[in-house]
């Protein structure tokens, strides 16, 4: 997912936001944070979420699959994630 640290590091930059603002807002260290937009560390969705929340965006702004999948294969998986998130007994997040 070497795009999707890119693309947070360039939405992060478009809203002039410092990479210890972001690390503050997530309550993680700076060094972790960089690692994330680095992409040495992989992205779940808790993160996604989080880092879509302070940029004020979807998380589909950051990571989107849809332009890999046809419609139905994406909405099949799209469905398939909310059930596993469910089944684990994990909030699902209102923009998802």
């Amino acid at each position: 997912m070497k795009i999707c640290g890119q693309s947070i590091r360039k939405i992060r930059r478009d809203k002039d936001l410092t990479q210890e603002y972001m690390a503050f807002e997530m309550g993680i260290s700076q060094k972790a944070y960089s690692d994330i937009e680095n992409s040495k560390v992989k992205i779940n969705l808790e993160i996604l979420t989080k880092i879509s929340k302070i940029l004020e965006i979807k998380p589909s702004n950051i990571c989107s699959i849809s332009d890999q999948c046809s419609n139905n294969d994406y909405e099949n998986k799209y469905h398939h994630l909310l059930e596993y998130i469910k089944s684990q007994n994990l909030t699902v997040p209102k923009d998802l």
